[in-house]
């Protein structure tokens, strides 16, 4: 469960394209920090998460904790908007690849293939191995994560044993004037930082399928939180070390995602570097794997408790996967990557940094629900959890994840690169309440039309049965006893 969530939130991708962009826009010494404040705040969150995955342990995960916390209908509504942010994340993934495999194919092979033969060989990868046994896909993404781990480490590691000026400026540790911070540039970088961990929380959609489903999910929850955040501070502040914090914007905004490879370039081997870029294309596909496999799930949760159609619900004999559910992901992501072929997408980098904001977006209010839900669950129903599980981390995580949300649509303009008058500032909330309200719809529509099946949501498929009371027949005429022996 740790390596899925690990190649959910993919952090050499981050490294490559989200950490140049920050710095292009003055972060400086607070992009580190940032990655560990957020960390601070995830991990508070994790303790209430870990609590209810002890509570329902099923593939709905976030759908099934919203469900218990804040209503049925509200529940369906998470559904929903977790299938379209998670599909979204694709889809971007999908649209990075393609750029990231153009200096390979250019060096390699001297073709200049178009981006959508690369989306559509990635995505191949990712409809057969979604099949795959649970154990052994675990094992293949262990391997990417590793790779993808040591590359970010290794170029760190390289700037910082040979630092721009062979010294550490004390501008790349910490600001020069604390006081001077620019706030709005401070909550743009706790936004994005926010947005960088969406993935981590895949780990409870695997709970079911482990040894004690009760437990190694708030575990591997813990676990790629810290290692994530570990990563990407100490690699973060490796950039600024060895471009020198007074050039590291300059560098960043002429430079962008090449920034990461010209400062490994300048201290290792021209092999190290085309290995980066090997891994980091190798990276994308896990990432697209991981996200595939957790929306198969949340398909299959949904069709085991009939809110959906009942093949989806069904798992191969052979492998345990649901293939079902598997297949028709990667043919809902066929169509998606089609559609835009046909649409004449030819630059597919602004498009996918806009679906994967968005995506990052739905989650984030999804993690941001199942906050709430926690506080109230727990607390409506205690069930041996200690003051700090039941209330003080619900409570905390609820607070700060709703300022994370609310600095992160705030920003929506900068995150989406966009001026404040465009469409986009507006659509994208509108989407995600739109697609939210459909799920809430068919919440209370199921209430009244089929109510077994509504009070089935959120519990993993377990039967739901409902006795009626058969009243007790009373002695006849026991209201007039004087006519009782007439």
């Amino acid at each position: 469960m740790t390596f899925f969530a690990i190649a959910a939130t993919a952090p050499l991708a981050v490294l490559i394209t989200v950490v140049p962009a920050a710095y292009a826009r003055g972060g400086g010494p607070l992009i580190p920090l940032t990655f560990v404040a957020v960390a601070i705040v995830l991990l508070f969150f994790a303790a209430s998460y870990a609590a209810m995955v002890h509570r329902a342990p099923f593939a709905g995960a976030l759908y099934a904790y919203i469900s218990r916390g804040l209503g049925r209908p509200a529940g369906v509504a998470a559904a929903w908007l977790a299938l379209a942010s998670y599909l979204a994340l694709q889809l971007g993934i999908y649209g990075v690849a393609g750029v990231a495999a153009a200096p390979l194919l250019h060096s390699w092979f001297g073709v200049e293939a178009q981006w959508w033969m690369v989306a559509a060989a990635c995505w191949l990868i990712v409809a057969l191995c979604g099949t795959v046994r649970v154990e052994i896909l675990s094992g293949l993404l262990a391997l990417l994560v590793l790779a993808e781990i040591a590359v970010a480490v290794g170029f760190g590691t390289a700037s910082v044993i040979a630092p721009a000026g062979d010294r550490f400026a004390p501008g790349s540790i910490l600001p020069a004037h604390p006081s001077a911070i620019d706030r709005p540039a401070l909550g743009l970088l706790l936004a994005v930082g926010a947005l960088a961990f969406i993935g981590f929380e895949t780990t409870g959609t695997y709970a079911e399928e482990t040894m004690r489903p009760r437990r190694e999910a708030g575990y591997a929850t813990y676990a790629s939180i810290v290692v994530f955040a570990l990563v990407l501070a100490f690699a973060s502040w490796s950039v600024s070390a060895g471009a020198e914090p007074g050039q590291v914007a300059a560098l960043a905004r002429a430079r962008g995602p090449e920034l990461v490879f010209d400062l490994a370039g300048a201290r290792l081997a021209p092999w190290a570097v085309t290995a980066g870029r090997v891994v980091l294309l190798t990276a994308l596909i896990g990432a697209a794997l991981a996200l595939h496999n957790a929306i198969a799930r949340y398909l299959y949760a949904l069709a085991r408790e009939h809110l959906l159609p009942a093949p989806l619900g069904r798992v191969a004999r052979r492998t345990s996967a649901p293939r079902t559910a598997s297949l028709t992901q990667s043919a809902i992501a066929a169509v998606a990557l089609a559609a835009a072929y046909l649409a004449g997408v030819r630059a597919p980098s602004v498009l996918a940094h806009r679906l994967s904001v968005a995506g990052g977006l739905g989650v984030l209010v999804l993690l941001l629900a199942t906050a709430l839900a926690a506080l109230l669950h727990l607390n409506r129903v205690p069930n041996g959890e200690g003051t700090w599980g039941r209330f003080l981390a619900p409570i905390l995580s609820t607070v700060a994840l709703g300022t994370l949300c609310y600095l992160a649509f705030w920003n929506i303009p900068s995150l989406l690169g966009v001026p404040p008058e465009s469409a986009l500032v507006w659509f994208v909330p509108a989407a995600l309440t739109a697609v939210a309200g459909a799920g809430l719809v068919h919440g209370v529509l199921l209430r009244g039309a089929r109510p077994t099946v509504y009070a089935g949501i959120g519990q993993g498929g377990n039967a739901v049965v409902v006795t009626p009371q058969v009243p007790h027949p009373r002695d006849p005429g026991a209201h007039r006893p004087e006519r009782v022996n007439r």
